[in-house]
């Protein structure tokens, strides 16, 4: 059996160091209460097995938000979060040995579910635009059937898909038949850039996007739409398991969507995030650093040494999360989570970051 165990474990955090477990700040998730209780009391009827699945409403809903940011949505189903939508489509097109391109570096999840599915990943390096072209070329031809892309917000690095970047990958993926075209928008209405959507540049296709980041980890609901058949398959696999998400969930999203004071506080959460990421790679400019971060909650700063700066940062007080993580064949790095961070935290952990990534030589004794 291919090996499922992860290779990172969250672990809790003294606050308010920066924690590798890449959560949104909880403080900015909008309440739930409000609406459950809401939902509780409009006495809708229970519904049985067969009156389950897609709420014609939130499909309405959701193809709406999804066109409004360009993507083309015709068949539609819903999956419990990204990764368990990625995991559905991997599963339905693709059997153990074949190999998926991923970015390099990657989702650490992402790639302990490649291992687990028994599937070969095969690295796409990427800067701050998305995924190197000449990278999916390579993998292209080096024989990957699906290819896994973050719109924006990628994880570790922040990068973001470039208008430009999207039209040269749909220009290389135009008209392919043997390749499984997964784009995932985790971080939605937090992001904080354009969306420049690759779906519909294959003949198989999926476009996922969840409500965790915006709207809370705990709400277990991603939206998938793609061509027919891919849909199809996902829609149909589901069916013979776990059947439907819960439609009082479907409920639950589809109220947060409609107030006006969550689309307030989404929006306010994305502007700090902005704020403290943005801060942050000045703060590590201002030491000669450079790092990433062009959208989400992540900055992806490049080391020599990951076990020595992650050690001497802990010995500091400040845990990150140690790029060995994300990699295949990526050069080392650290993935600060500013989502933990308040605006005060900035300088004091660049400081951190720059006597951990270029440490002050020991003095020698003197005879």
């Amino acid at each position: 059996w291919p090996p499922a165990a992860p290779r990172c474990a969250h672990h809790r955090c003294p606050a308010p160091e920066t924690c590798p477990g890449g959560e949104p700040d909880l403080r900015l998730l909008p309440p739930l209460g409000p609406h459950l209780a809401a939902l509780a009391a409009d006495g809708r009827p229970s519904i049985g097995y067969s009156d389950a699945g897609v709420l014609p409403e939130l499909a309405e809903a959701a193809r709406a938000r999804l066109s409004a940011d360009g993507v083309p949505v015709g068949e539609l189903t819903l999956t419990g979060g990204a990764l368990d939508g990625i995991e559905r489509l991997l599963g339905a097109q693709l059997r153990p040995g074949d190999a998926v391109a991923v970015e390099d570096p990657g989702w650490a999840n992402l790639l302990d579910l490649v291992a687990a599915l028994g599937l070969r990943p095969i690295g796409v390096p990427l800067d701050d635009e998305g995924p190197l072209v000449a990278g999916v070329a390579a993998a292209l031809a080096a024989g990957a059937r699906a290819l896994v892309v973050t719109s924006r917000a990628q994880n570790p690095t922040g990068a973001a898909v470039s208008a430009a970047r999207a039209e040269a990958l749909r220009a290389l993926l135009a008209g392919r038949q043997d390749l499984l075209l997964i784009e995932d928008d985790h971080a939605a209405e937090v992001a904080r850039v354009p969306l420049h959507p690759l779906a519909g540049a294959t003949a198989s296709w999926a476009f996922l996007r969840s409500v965790s980041k915006p709207f809370g980890p705990d709400l277990r609901l991603a939206v998938l739409v793609g061509d027919e058949t891919t849909v199809a398959r996902v829609s149909g696999r589901a069916r013979v398991g776990t059947g439907w998400v819960s439609t009082v969930l479907q409920r639950l999203v589809l109220a947060l969507w409609r107030d006006p004071a969550v689309t307030d506080l989404v929006e306010r959460a994305a502007r700090s995030y902005e704020q403290r990421r943005e801060g942050l790679l000045a703060a590590l400019a201002s030491y000669g650093l450079t790092a990433q971060g062009r959208s989400g909650i992540n900055v992806w700063l490049p080391v020599a040494d990951e076990t020595s700066a992650v050690t001497a940062l802990r010995d500091a007080g400040w845990a990150v999360a140690p790029g060995a993580l994300y990699r295949i064949a990526a050069a080392p790095g650290l993935r600060i989570t500013v989502s933990s961070l308040d605006a005060a935290d900035l300088a004091p952990l660049a400081a951190a970051l720059a006597q951990a990534v270029n440490p002050t030589p020991l003095r020698g004794f003197l005879a």
